[in-house]
């Protein structure tokens, strides 16, 4: 089997997830885990499909006849992390602001540390005013990696940005 990674986006309208899901269905793949969202209109998401190798082509180009409807990429997938890898929870909130998002993969990287997952949302700060920034990334931690000055990184970095990081 070989692992699609697929990129999509369009404008959002009904019909986008079924349009993808059977064109990987009529060519032999499998679904097997997706983040899908709608952000100011736009539909986009990644989609992780597995098929078989002699079949990966032409759903590939079954694909790309979506065109006009999504954008599509695909990508070939890679099992990369060590099996001595594990996943760190980071929690962030604060006032919004430019560079929070740089800032805090700033730090990650720095420690080696490959984002799985992040989500991040604003919105209005109900009693203070202003806008709320909070974000939740899921992280590869090597094995390799000092947990301690991670954590001490962070807390230095909560500081001069003035947010509450959380990791757990």
């Amino acid at each position: 089997m070989t692992t699609l990674i697929l990129t999509v986006a369009g404008a959002d309208r009904p019909g986008l997830v079924a349009a993808v899901a059977d064109v990987v269905d009529a060519h032999g793949g499998n679904w097997e885990n997706s983040s899908l969202a709608e952000l100011a209109g736009t539909f986009a998401g990644v989609i992780e499909v597995s098929v078989a190798a002699d079949r990966a082509a032409e759903l590939e180009q079954a694909l790309h006849a979506l065109e006009g409807l999504l954008t599509v990429a695909v990508l070939t997938g890679s099992d990369a992390a060590a099996d001595d890898d594990r996943s760190l929870g980071i929690q962030v909130l604060g006032n919004d602001r430019p560079g929070i998002v740089r800032e805090i993969s700033g730090v990650l990287n720095a420690h080696a540390l490959s984002i799985e997952e992040l989500a991040t949302e604003t919105r209005d700060a109900a009693m203070a005013g202003g806008r709320l920034f909070e974000a939740s990334v899921i992280a590869k931690v090597p094995a390799s990696v000092d947990l301690d000055a991670l954590q001490a990184d962070l807390e230095r970095l909560a500081s001069e940005i003035q947010v509450d990081i959380t990791v757990g």
